[in-house]
C-alpha cells in the first residue's frame, strides 16, 4: 500500500527508466489487460530502451485491449519471453504514433514482426510483392502497405538495417507498391491494358534507391502500341491506366494515403502529356530540355510494367544524361537552381529545414550529382542514381578528396536517419525540424542519444550541417588544386583530363592556363601556399560565378604575386570573409576594375573594410588632393599624386558597383539600379572635380605661388555639370576668369591660358594612372573660339550671340573648381538664359526640335543598331535628356524644383509639378537609368567606353551579369532594352515633338 503523499515505487521506476508522465503510465500498467506482464522487469527494460516510453506503452495498451483473449494471451506471451519481437514492437510503438495507429485497427499484424530469419532481415522487392499479393484494391494495398511498412520501421528502429539499407527497403516496397497499383488498374481495364505497353520509370529518389518513409514518388510514363496498334489509341489507354495507377497510390481511403504519385518530372511537366512513346521522350530531351531535366534523369530506373520498354528508355535516355555537362552555362544552370530553391523556403523555416536549407541533404545531393554529370562523362563507374554509391565512387577515382567524402558520407547519414525519425513518427512528408520540446526528445532518444537528448541532437544537428555547408561547394573545387600538388602515398589525385573538363564545365575557356595558375599559387610548402589552398577552392566558386572565369584566375595570381610576400594581405583574405568573395567579384568581373587595382595592388585593402566601398566625399577628397598636392615638390610630382588618389577612388567605386550589382552572400545586391547609377555619378564627379582642383592649385603654385594674377574658376558642363559621368566620361567644363585689380587684362589672360594648357597637360601625362581628358568645346563659338573668357566677356557673348543649343547646354553647368565667388556670378550670369522668363518662343522650341532630329540622322555611327545604341538611340540617353531639358527651359522660370542640373531630378520635377504623368515619367527614368547601367557596364567589362552593347558574347553575357541576367539570358536583357526604350520613345514622340509642353 502507497503512503499518502509518497511516490510509489512503481512510479520511481517509471521515471528511471525514461517516462516522462509516469503518473499517467502508472495507470496504464495498471490496466486489467496487462496484468500477467505487469511485474515482469524486461518489460520496463524494455520500454525504457524506447525513443518515447510514454508513448510506447500507450500503444502496447491499445494493441493489447484490441485482441481477443487467445490472441491477447499469444501476444503477452511472445512479448515477455521473445526479445526480437519485444524489441521490434515497442521500438515501433515509441517511435511511431501513426504505425501504433495501424496496430490499432489491424491487432493482428503484430504478427509481421515475430520472424525473425536470414530472409526477413534484408528483404527485397520479390519479398515486398509477396507481403503485398493478397492487395485487390486500394485499401486492402493500403493495409497491406503498412504490415511491409511495420517491418521496415522495426528493423530500422533497432539498428538491425542502416540508414541507406533502410533507405532501399523503402525503394522496393515502392516499387513492389507501384507494380501491384498498376495489376489493380489493369484487372480494372482488361482492354486497355490490351492495347499498350506501359512502363513505369522512378526518378528522384525512389529511382535512387534511397526514398523517404513518406515522401512523393516520382515517376515517368513511357508507353508504346501493343502489337502494332494504333499509337492514338494506345496512348489514351496507356493515360488512362497511369492515371487510375495515380489515384490508386495518391486518394485518400479508410485507409489513408500510401504515397502520392507524382508525375511532374516529365517532359513539360504538368503541362505535357502524362504519357509519352519513347520517340516523344526522346525528341524533347534532343531539342528542348532544360539542364535540371537531365540531372532528374541520373536517377531514372524501371520500376514497373513493360520491363523491356523501361530497359530501353533507361539506355535511350543515359547517353543524353551524360553529354548534359557540355551544355552552355550547366555549372551556373545547377548553382541557380539550388539557389532558387533555398531562396523559396520561407524565412521562418529555413533554420530548420533539413532538407532544402543551407547545411542540408540537397546540398550534398547537388555537390554530388553535380560532379557525377561533370565525370561521368568518361568514367562509368560514376553511374550511379544513389546518393552514398555515387560519393563513394567519386572519391575511389580520386574527383573528391577521400576525407572531405568520408566526413560527408558521416553528415549525410546522420541528416537523412533524423529524416527518417522525424516523419516516421506520424509518417507525414516533412523536412522540418520539430520545435516542440518533447518531440525533439523523442527524436534524440530515437537516434541514441539518450544523455540530454535534445541538447545532443541540437550539437549533432548543426555540426553535421556545418560540415555540409563548409563542404559542399569545396567539394568540386578542392581536387582541381589536389591535381597539381604534391599528394600524400596513396592518395588519388584529380587527373589532368578530368581536371580540365572540370574547368571547362565551370566556364573556364582556357583550363590548361587555369592548372598552371593553381599549380603557380598552391605549390610548395610554404605557409602563404598552406593559406592558399584553404582560399582557393572558395575563390574558384566564386570566379565560376562570372562571365570570365579565367580572367577572375589571372587576376588573382597577378594580385598575389605582386602582394604575396606583404604580411596583412592573406591574412586579409583568410580572416575578412567579405575580402575574399568581395575580390574575386572585381577579379572577374571585367577589364576596368582589375586594371585599376593592379596599377596599385594595396587598394586591396578597400575590399576587407566594412565601410571601405562607400564613396567619399567631394570636401573629403579635395582636402587629400590639396595635401597631397601641397607636399609634392614639382607641379607632375603634385598631380601624380592628384591622379593616383583618383585612381584608388575610381577602384573604390567600381568596387562598389561591382559588388552592389551582384550582391555577396552575406549582402543581397542591391534592388534599386537608379541608386547604383546615381552613387556611381556622384563619386566620379565628386573626383574629377576634385582632381581638377588639385592640378589648378599645382599649375597655379608651380608659376605664380599662392595666388594667380586673374581670378579663376572651372564650370562643369554636359554629365560633368550634371553629376551623371560614368566610367569613361571627359569632363566637359568652361573656363571663367576675371583680373584681380590692377592687373593688366592681357596679362591676366595670358595666365588664364597657361594655367589651362597647363592643367591639361598635367592631366594627360603618360603615367600608371589613368587620364583625365577635359573638354571644353561647349564654349562660346566652339573649338573656333577662345579657351578662357571673361566674365564680362561671356556676358557680352550671350548678350549678343547666343544660340538655343548654347542655353540648352547650360542647363548642366555648375561650379566644379576655382574661384566660388566668381563661378557663382557666372551661374547668376546664365540663369535668365536657360530658364528664360515666359518660357521658350515658338521659334526656339522648334529649333531645338530640328537640332534634335539632325543629331539622330548624322551623328549616329554607321552601321549601329538604333535599337540598342544607348546615346543616340531610340529611347536611349539623348531622347530622355532633351526632352527633360525642354520642360526645363519652359517652365523652370516658374519651378523652382526644375532648375537643376540633374537629369533624374529635374524628371521628378516636372512630375510633382504636373508636367509629366506617372506612368510617362516612370518609363523616362527607368530607360535612362538602364541606359546609363549599359554604359557603365560596357566600360567595367571591357575598359574602355562604348554606347552599345558588346558584340563578343563573353563581353555581352558580362554586361548582363553586371545588369542582373542570370547565364544564358543575354537575349532577355537585349529585348527587355529594346522593349523599355521603345516605350520611353513613344513618351518621348509625345512632350518632345508633340504639342504637349
Amino acid at each position: 500500500m502507497t503512503v499518502p503523499g509518497r511516490r510509489s515505487s512503481t512510479f520511481t521506476r517509471l521515471l528511471r527508466h525514461g517516462f516522462t508522465d509516469p503518473s499517467a503510465s502508472e495507470r496504464l500498467l495498471e490496466t486489467p489487460e496487462l496484468a500477467p506482464v505487469r511485474s515482469d522487469p524486461v518489460l520496463l527494460d524494455a520500454l525504457g530502451a524506447t525513443a518515447d516510453p510514454d508513448l510506447a506503452l500507450l500503444g502496447l495498451v491499445r494493441i493489447v485491449e484490441a485482441q481477443d483473449t487467445d490472441e491477447r494471451r499469444a501476444l503477452l506471451d511472445t512479448l515477455v519471453t521473445a526479445k526480437p519481437l519485444r524489441d521490434r514492437l515497442l521500438g515501433v510503438l515509441g517511435a511511431s504514433e501513426a504505425l501504433g495507429d495501424h496496430l490499432a485497427r489491424h491487432p493482428r499484424d503484430w504478427h509481421a514482426l515475430v520472424t525473425y530469419e536470414a530472409a526477413d532481415l534484408h528483404p527485397g522487392v520479390a519479398e515486398f510483392e509477396r507481403g503485398l499479393a493478397g492487395a485487390t484494391d486500394p485499401v486492402t494495398l493500403r493495409v497491406a502497405y503498412r504490415r511491409c511498412l511495420l517491418a521496415i520501421a522495426a528493423r530500422d528502429v533497432c539498428g538491425t538495417t542502416d540508414m541507406a539499407e533502410t533507405a532501399a527497403e523503402l525503394a522496393d516496397l515502392a516499387t513492389a507498391t507501384l507494380r501491384a497499383a498498376l495489376a489493380i488498374a489493369r484487372t480494372a481495364a482488361p482492354e486497355d491494358a490490351a492495347q499498350c505497353r506501359l512502363a513505369v520509370i522512378a526518378m528522384g529518389k525512389c529511382g535512387g534507391h534511397e526514398l523517404n518513409y513518406v515522401s512523393d514518388v516520382d515517376v515517368i510514363f513511357v508507353a508504346e502500341p501493343a502489337d502494332g496498334g494504333d499509337e492514338g489509341k494506345a496512348m489514351r489507354a496507356a493515360s488512362r491506366l497511369a492515371a487510375h495507377l495515380m489515384r490508386i497510390c495518391s486518394e485518400t481511403t479508410v485507409e489513408g494515403v500510401i504515397w502520392p504519385v507524382d508525375a511532374n518530372l516529365r517532359p513539360e511537366g504538368r503541362n505535357g502529356p502524362l504519357v509519352r512513346t519513347l520517340s516523344s521522350h526522346l525528341a524533347y530531351y534532343q531539342r528542348w530540355a532544360k539542364t535540371w531535366e537531365f540531372q532528374a534523369l541520373l536517377k531514372a530506373r524501371p520500376v514497373a510494367g513493360d520491363p523491356e520498354l523501361g530497359q530501353d528508355y533507361v539506355e535511350a535516355v543515359s547517353p543524353l544524361v551524360w553529354q548534359a555537362a557540355e551544355r552552355d552555362n550547366f555549372v551556373a544552370d545547377v548553382q541557380k537552381m539550388r539557389r532558387r530553391v533555398v531562396d523559396n523556403i520561407p524565412a521562418a523555416q529555413v533554420e530548420r529545414e533539413l532538407k532544402l536549407g543551407p547545411g542540408g541533404l540537397r546540398d550534398v545531393e547537388f555537390a554530388v550529382q553535380l560532379l557525377q554529370l561533370v565525370h561521368g562523362r568518361s568514367d562509368a563507374t560514376l553511374h550511379s542514381g544513389t546518393t552514398l554509391d555515387a560519393l563513394a565512387a567519386l572519391a575511389a577515382g580520386g574527383y573528391v578528396g577521400r576525407a572531405d567524402a568520408a566526413q560527408l558520407d558521416e553528415a549525410y547519414r546522420f541528416l537523412r536517419a533524423m529524416e527518417h525519425r522525424i516523419q516516421l513518427y506520424r509518417l507525414r512528408r516533412t523536412h522540418l525540424v520539430p520545435e516542440d520540446e518533447a518531440d525533439l526528445r523523442r527524436l534524440g532518444r530515437s537516434l541514441g542519444l539518450r544523455t540530454e537528448p535534445v541538447v545532443s541532437l541540437n550539437k549533432e544537428w548543426k555540426r553535421h550541417a556545418s560540415v555540409v555547408r563548409r563542404l559542399h561547394e569545396k567539394l568540386f573545387y578542392r581536387p582541381l588544386l589536389d591535381a597539381v600538388a604534391q599528394l600524400a602515398p596513396g592518395e588519388t589525385r584529380l587527373s589532368a583530363r578530368a581536371a580540365a573538363h572540370r574547368l571547362e564545365a565551370l566556364g573556364y575557356a582556357d583550363p590548361a592556363a587555369a592548372l598552371r595558375h593553381l599549380e603557380a599559387l598552391s605549390s610548395g610548402v610554404s605557409r602563404k601556399a598552406a593559406i592558399q589552398r584553404t582560399l582557393l577552392p572558395v575563390l574558384l566558386g566564386w570566379f565560376a560565378d562570372s562571365a570570365d572565369p579565367d580572367a577572375g584566375l589571372l587576376g588573382f595570381r597577378k594580385v598575389s604575386d605582386a602582394l604575396g610576400k606583404t604580411p596583412w594581405y592573406l591574412r586579409l583574405l583568410r580572416d575578412e570573409g567579405a575580402a575574399a568573395e568581395n575580390l574575386a567579384r572585381v577579379l572577374s568581373a571585367g577589364r576596368l576594375a582589375p586594371d585599376l587595382l593592379l596599377r596599385a595592388p594595396e587598394a586591396v585593402a578597400i575590399l576587407g573594410d566594412p565601410d571601405g566601398l562607400v564613396p567619399r566625399g567631394r570636401d573629403h577628397l579635395e582636402q587629400e588632393v590639396l595635401a597631397a598636392v601641397g607636399r609634392a615638390e614639382t607641379a607632375e610630382g603634385a598631380v601624380a599624386a592628384a591622379r593616383g588618389v583618383r585612381r584608388r577612388e575610381l577602384f573604390r567605386t567600381t568596387a562598389g558597383d561591382l559588388i552592389g550589382s551582384y550582391g555577396t552572400e552575406d549582402s543581397p545586391a542591391e534592388e534599386d539600379p537608379g541608386a547604383l547609377v546615381d552613387r556611381v555619378g556622384n563619386a566620379v564627379t565628386d573626383l574629377n572635380a576634385a582632381t581638377i582642383a588639385g592640378a589648378l592649385r599645382a599649375a597655379v603654385r608651380a608659376e605664380w605661388g599662392d595666388t594667380l594674377p586673374t581670378r579663376f574658376a572651372v564650370i562643369g558642363m554636359g554629365r560633368f555639370g550634371g553629376h551623371e559621368l560614368s566610367y569613361g566620361s571627359d569632363a566637359d567644363v568652361l573656363f571663367v576668369h576675371e583680373p584681380r585689380e590692377g592687373v593688366d587684362e592681357q596679362e591676366a589672360a595670358k595666365a588664364a591660358n597657361r594655367v589651362v594648357a597647363e592643367m591639361r597637360r598635367l592631366l594627360q601625362v603618360p603615367t600608371a594612372d589613368p587620364p583625365l581628358l577635359i573638354d571644353a568645346d561647349l564654349r562660346p563659338e566652339g573649338k573656333s573660339g577662345p579657351m578662357v573668357r571673361t566674365l564680362k566677356s561671356y556676358e557680352a557673348y550671350y548678350r549678343r550671340w547666343s544660340l538655343v543649343w548654347e542655353s540648352q547646354a547650360l542647363l548642366r553647368a555648375e561650379v566644379m573648381a576655382g574661384d566660388a565667388d566668381l563661378g557663382a556670378r557666372f551661374i547668376e550670369l546664365i540663369d535668365p538664359l536657360r530658364y528664360p522668363v515666359e518660357g521658350l518662343g515658338d521659334d526656339a522650341v522648334r529649333e531645338i526640335r530640328r537640332l534634335k532630329a539632325r543629331m539622330e540622322s548624322e551623328r549616329m555611327p554607321r552601321g549601329a543598331d538604333p535599337t540598342l545604341h544607348t546615346k543616340l538611340g531610340r529611347g536611349g540617353l539623348s531622347d530622355v535628356e532633351w526632352t527633360v531639358q525642354l520642360l526645363q527651359m519652359q517652365h523652370g522660370w516658374d519651378e523652382p524644383g526644375l532648375r537643376t542640373t540633374r537629369t533624374r531630378q529635374a524628371l521628378a520635377a516636372a512630375h510633382a509639378a504636373g508636367l509629366i504623368d506617372t506612368e510617362d515619367a516612370s518609363i523616362l527614368d527607368e530607360a535612362w537609368v538602364l541606359a546609363t547601367r549599359v554604359r557603365n557596364g560596357v566600360m567595367l567589362v571591357r575598359g574602355r567606353a562604348g554606347d552599345t552593347f558588346p558584340s563578343d558574347g563573353r563581353e555581352l553575357a558580362a554586361v548582363g551579369r553586371y545588369l542582373g541576367y542570370e547565364p544564358g539570358h543575354v537575349g532577355d536583357m537585349l529585348e527587355d532594352y529594346r522593349r523599355l526604350t521603345r516605350r520611353a520613345r513613344a513618351v518621348v514622340e509625345e512632350l518632345f515633338y508633340g504639342a504637349h509642353l
